[in-house]
């Protein structure tokens, strides 16, 4: 189930908006047979280990295993419950089930019927963490959240432009952390900063020290006060705006029009669910991770600590939660803390 899993991984950031699917088949304890869920509308886990099985005679005798309930619906490809009784596989270990309810314990329902055996719950909890953004989009109705900010070793994001309270752009992180945080672009859907972070850094928000599709773009800019000529406006991928004005597309940029009076980060969470997003990163300022974080609304944050002091600046957000992973990379202190109350109560 491990090395299923390990399979899986490769696929993170190329399978939305199926989830992440490692299969290993295994004949008098030799794995004869291995895939993975590459690219959504492609092949499936299951179906990619079976071809990969030279003598499919020994298939009637071996053990298939993935970490996730096999499908049983049709989709952009047929379900993966047929094609495992159709080359009469009699047993099959699978990690967790699949609470999307188009499948829900119908996958191995329709095994069984057929005379496989099937076991289940084997390393539940770990199938279940690799598969988070999956699992919380589909129980919790909204897209995984992961908060991100660098700060220096006195407690500051961002300092003043000298003799005002204007925040100016400055560089925390070792340089060389950079391809880093672009791979963490290539793993999720989208990437969300707010008016200020626009508008004072002018970032690209794309995957440039990192192969892979670069996320959908979301910005909060409430009076449309952006120029257009920043680079968020120039850059291919999908841009949503979220705003107060106007409800338009044009072109590659969707205005997306809300109540900035009402719960913020809840209304665009809803609409990010109702558009399929599974999961978003926030690299906002101070303001806009700090509204998320007031309502609870984050599963992950994910928190750069440099060298470098400022002395005086934008104080960095503080979240409540579980260390769950605390490493120096390039001289700088990387740390993940999870919310596991929203994860618990969405």
């Amino acid at each position: 189930m491990q090395r299923c899993l390990d399979l899986a991984a490769k696929g993170l950031g190329g399978t939305y908006p199926n989830p992440l699917v490692g299969c290993v088949i295994v004949n008098n304890g030799k794995i004869i047979g291995e895939g993975f869920h590459i690219k959504s509308g492609e092949a499936h886990a299951e179906v990619n280990a079976i071809i990969a099985v030279k003598d499919k005679y020994l298939l009637d005798n071996s053990v298939l295993f993935v970490n996730l309930e096999p499908c049983s619906h049709f989709g952009k490809t047929p379900p993966c419950t047929d094609y495992i009784i159709q080359h009469k596989i009699k047993e099959v270990v699978v990690g967790c089930i699949d609470t999307y309810k188009k499948v829900s314990g119908s996958g191995i329902k329709k095994l069984e019927e057929a005379g496989c055996k099937v076991k289940t719950g084997i390393m539940e909890k770990e199938c279940r963490e690799l598969n988070i953004r999956f699992f919380t989009f589909h129980e919790k109705k909204r897209p995984y959240i992961i908060l991100k900010w660098a700060q220096t070793s006195d407690g500051y994001i961002s300092k003043y432009k000298k003799g005002s309270n204007i925040p100016q752009p400055a560089w925390i992180i070792h340089e060389n952390n950079r391809p880093l945080i672009h791979k963490w672009r290539a793993e999720e859907q989208a990437l969300m900063i707010g008016t200020n972070t626009a508008d004072i850094d002018n970032p690209q928000l794309n995957v440039r020290d990192w192969h892979g599709s670069s996320p959908v773009k979301i910005i909060l800019d409430n009076k449309l006060r952006l120029n257009h000529g920043l680079n968020i406006f120039k850059k291919p991928q999908p841009l949503i705006v979220f705003n107060s004005i106007k409800q338009l597309i044009s072109g590659n940029i969707e205005y997306i029009k809300i109540d900035f009076s009402r719960n913020v980060p809840v209304q665009i969470m809803d609409v990010i669910y109702n558009k399929g997003i599974q999961s978003v990163i926030i690299e906002g300022g101070k303001v806009l991770l700090s509204s998320f974080i007031n309502q609870g609304l984050w599963d992950e944050a994910r928190i750069f600590t440099g060298k470098q002091t400022f002395g005086a600046g934008i104080v960095a957000p503080e979240v409540q939660g579980d260390i769950i992973y605390n490493e120096m990379i390039n001289e700088d202190n990387l740390v993940f803390v999870r919310n596991f109350v929203a994860l618990k109560t969405g």
